[in-house]
């Protein structure tokens, strides 16, 4: 095998890594209540505080290494990745478990700023989609197959084996990139000027934006953080068939989220307007079908379809944005909105633990349907406000290269 396709598989293997550990706690939280003797709302904070590390790491430390060798980077994310694992798995109080995921979290986020870029430098211009989606595949494949199966496999053993698997990944992954990744990859020569980065943050169309990726996105999250528990002490299921249907889960998340590229290819704002409708309405029905296990499973099976299906979109949208207001700052903005992908997890992960704390875990498919329906209106804003700047013919066509790379 050519080095160039290891150095691909080296990226991926990273992104597998992380979509173990970005969603394994959703399973994992019952057990984590009873070993560290928090609520579950506390323990919820697996969830929130790592989506909020990996913000930090996406942003600000891509920032403030926007001049630095891309593979040292990789390689300095990688290790701190593996480091913040094996504090996580051998916690001893919830405090550790805390930090060992805000370590690992900051260097997901740093990962995955720069990740996209190097996997282009290393293969030519027309096989640039073809690479970011062979990187992308490891966080797919992860979510609807490793994810279900260390929450399985911690049932039978502890929930310390998923966080150990996780650690051997990262030594794998350590060994790839070292190994693999060129020197020169994704080598820097300019980054955009404060006064750029300024505007991108200050314009009023980009701001809304990233605004609907926090509520549309992070939505779902208030009630999937705490899905193991609704499923389980509500629909009254086993903890087995938990697993299986959080297969069925990440099964439904790959197929949303290669359909949203498709949707979305001729106008990604407006596609995102349906996609955030229909999403709401399934969130406000689990409220009513969490108490029956066939109902509730189909409705799961429809939050999965829908929960990564605005992802192609709303990353498609920025890009637009600031191609027409700041054109330097593009990959900028693209780590903005990853950024409000995990503000978005967080803030769902928070809200969920709130309406449990006040009002009862049942209740959660309401605050998450609340998110999600507040992103409808703003979609509605963002439409109306981006009418002018640029024609439909040439939204059009920009739409359709930027969600053809995604793809």
């Amino acid at each position: 095998m050519d080095k160039t396709k290891m150095a691909l598989i080296a990226l991926a293997m990273m992104f597998f890594g992380t979509g173990i550990t970005e969603f394994i706690p959703v399973g994992l939280l019952p057990m984590f209540t009873q070993e560290f003797g928090v609520s579950l709302s506390e323990a919820g904070s697996t969830v929130s505080l790592y989506a909020f590390g990996v913000a930090v790491g996406g942003v600000i430390l891509t920032s403030l290494t926007a001049q630095a060798n891309r593979k040292r980077l990789l390689v300095f994310a990688v290790a701190l990745f593996l480091v913040g694992h094996v504090f996580a798995a051998m916690a001893t109080s919830f405090t550790w478990l805390l930090v060992g995921r805000i370590m690992a979290a900051a260097a997901h986020g740093l990962f995955f700023a720069i990740a996209s870029s190097v996997a282009v430098s290393l293969v030519a211009p027309n096989k640039s989609a073809g690479a970011i989606a062979f990187i992308f595949s490891g966080f797919t494949i992860a979510t609807a197959f490793a994810v279900p199966l260390g929450t399985y496999l911690s049932e039978f053993l502890s929930w310390r084996v998923s966080f150990w698997g996780v650690v051997a990944v990262a030594a794998l992954t350590l060994w790839l990139n070292l190994r693999y990744i060129p020197n020169n990859a994704g080598h820097i020569t300019s980054k955009p000027s404060w006064g750029d980065q300024w505007k991108l943050i200050t314009t009023p169309q980009i701001i809304l934006s990233l605004v609907i990726t926090v509520l549309g996105y992070g939505g779902t999250f208030a009630t999937f953080t705490y899905l193991s528990p609704i499923l389980q002490n509500i629909t009254k299921i086993s903890a087995s068939a938990v697993s299986v249907v959080l297969i069925m889960y990440g099964i439904m998340i790959a197929i949303g989220n290669y359909l949203g590229g498709r949707f979305g290819n001729s106008n990604p704002i407006k596609a995102l307007l349906y996609t955030f409708i229909i999403q709401g309405l399934i969130l406000f029905a689990f409220y009513f079908t969490a108490d029956s296990a066939m109902a509730a499973i189909i409705t799961v099976a429809g939050m999965g379809l829908l929960a990564f299906m605005s992802v192609p979109m709303l990353q498609a949208n920025i890009m637009l944005l600031a191609k027409r207001f700041v054109p330097s700052a593009v990959d900028l903005a693209s780590s903005l909105n990853i950024a409000g992908f995990s503000g978005g997890i967080m803030l769902g992960a928070i809200l969920g633990g709130v309406v449990i704390d006040f009002a009862g875990i049942a209740y959660t498919p309401l605050a998450a349907a609340l998110m999600v329906g507040l992103s409808v209106i703003l979609t509605v804003v963002a439409i109306v406000l981006q009418k002018e700047p640029a024609s439909e013919t040439e939204s059009q066509a920009e739409a359709e290269g930027l969600l053809t790379n995604l793809r």
